[in-house]
């Protein structure tokens, strides 16, 4: 084996092939200095001071391993990257034989048969829809989904939610309702916000004549808000009435997450035009976005043959992609995934929000199947309300921070906050979690709920840390 080097310097030459094993045993304990020296510099910076600079060794379903044996239950799932947990073997073994069978993929010029396998397999849970687009990614996904309703409709116009989370490419940041992401990034697309729940903002919007579609997370993923019942039956009338589309995105809601395969369905007679979904479609293997939608506005934008390639990807319908896909619908039904989510993430609830009566500084439980926000609020004892405002003038989400770090670094679980400046935790964890991860994340989550209370101790004193990095970063 060769000398190790350091980032910066001359990597070390290998005398035959590659060799991953071998690459990974001789520099993988450079990590985070890797990361450090040629990626986002700032990433290692902020897991080294909340204390998530851990090592992690292996993964399999809802639990990592790290160098001493140590499992970590994993309550985030890559952000529902992992719907059916790491390594699911079915998924598993779909790569490895669709790498064995040595496909001829992405000649751009023939049809292969797992992409036309997988639409006709997703679009049997939304038999309103006809048509599929293949990308690589959840922002693609939205992309696409916005150029549809713009072409179809000769309309330049998107309205979506405010605190809404659509993607970070220029488009899909056009219809991001959140401020921190789009600062510094204009010019923008010209699209408007609206508050989720205005049917009078949006109608008044849509009056204008100038609206293509109306983007909306039945969930929203930075805060898990839901949308008001019958809000999104009573936005798809008014948007029909002026001819524009409904556009569901089920980026992270979507194939079971919430209970229903989409979260759209929690509400009976919506029928969105167009819907994104990605994440878990992967497998937490291979990166895939999916745009569905109805036939006329695929045949719209494909007009002729002359337009046959106005909307592409090149590595989008990959055969690998299309194979994790088809493995991870498979098991969806044979496990019986969105029941177990809708049974599992009943119980979760149920059994934390019994906790809101017991613990001042615990506000809320909400959300649908495992898909859950935890929020934090003030407190009313005197000792714990000026602790409480010490962490509030620093930064507001500081105190949903104390919770998620005791979380991993006292019980091994990984969760993390639901955006910035929130005090919620967001909870979605891999989707064939059982009674046994409901217990031990209770059991934890109770603990630190108990020490936050207890006035003192290891919990507020990293609390004040935090308050002086963040008083630093300003």
């Amino acid at each position: 084996m060769t000398e190790r080097t350091t980032p910066g310097t001359t990597p070390p030459t290998r005398d035959k092939g590659f060799d991953l094993a071998a690459l990974l045993a001789e520099r993988g304990g450079e990590r985070y200095e890797l990361h450090t020296a040629y990626l986002n510099h700032q990433l290692p910076r902020m897991l080294r001071t909340i204390g998530f600079d851990k090592v992690y060794e292996r993964a399999e379903g809802a639990y990592f391993w790290d160098a001493e044996g140590n499992d970590y239950l994993d309550m985030l799932a890559g952000f529902g990257v992992m719907g059916l947990g790491r390594h699911h073997p079915v998924v598993r073994k779909a790569l490895h034989d669709v790498l064995d069978a040595s496909l001829a993929d992405l000649t751009r010029f023939d049809c292969q048969p797992l992409p036309g396998l997988l639409a006709e397999k997703l679009l049997t849970h939304s038999p309103h829809l006809d048509r599929v687009f293949f990308g690589n990614s959840g922002t693609e996904a939205v992309e696409t989904a916005l150029k549809f309703a713009r072409y179809a409709t000769g309309k330049p116009r998107i309205l979506y939610c405010s605190h809404a989370f659509h993607g970070l490419t220029t488009g899909s940041l056009s219809v991001n309702g959140e401020d921190g992401f789009r600062d510094g990034f204009a010019p923008l697309l010209p699209d408007t916000a609206i508050e989720m729940g205005d049917l009078d903002a949006l109608e008044r919007e849509l009056r204008r004549g100038d609206v293509a579609g109306f983007v909306v997370e039945p969930i929203q993923g930075k805060g898990v808000y839901a949308t008001p019942p019958g809000f999104l039956r009573a936005a798809q009338e008014l948007l029909r009435r002026h001819k524009a589309l409904l556009i569901a995105d089920e980026v992270q809601t979507g194939l079971g997450r919430t209970g229903d395969f989409y979260a759209y369905q929690h509400e009976e007679g919506v029928e969105p035009d167009l819907v994104c979904v990605a994440k878990a479609l992967s497998g937490g293997y291979v990166p895939v976005g999916a745009t569905l939608g109805k036939d006329w506005i695929f045949k719209k934008v494909y007009s002729s043959m002359d337009r046959v390639l106005v909307h592409s990807a090149s590595f989008g319908s990959n055969a690998q992609a299309m194979a994790a896909g088809l493995a991870v619908l498979s098991v969806i039904e044979d496990e019986q995934i969105v029941a177990n989510a809708r049974a599992t993430g009943d119980l979760l609830r149920s059994r934390l929000a019994a906790l809101v009566d017991r613990y001042e500084l615990l506000s809320e439980v909400r959300g649908r199947g495992l898909m859950i926000g935890i929020e934090f609020g003030r407190p009313t004892s005197i000792g714990l309300r000026s602790r409480w405002a010490m962490l509030q003038k620093a930064r507001k989400g500081l105190f949903a921070q104390m919770v998620v770090v005791p979380l991993l670094q006292r019980h091994r679980i990984l969760t993390q906050v639901s955006g910035d400046h929130l005090e919620v935790i967001k909870l979605i964890p891999p989707l064939t979690i059982g009674e046994r991860e409901v217990d031990r994340f209770v059991t934890a989550f109770t603990a630190v709920m108990d020490d936050a209370h207890g006035g003192g101790g290891l919990m507020w004193d990293f609390g004040r840390t935090l308050v002086k990095q963040a008083i630093t970063n300003r």
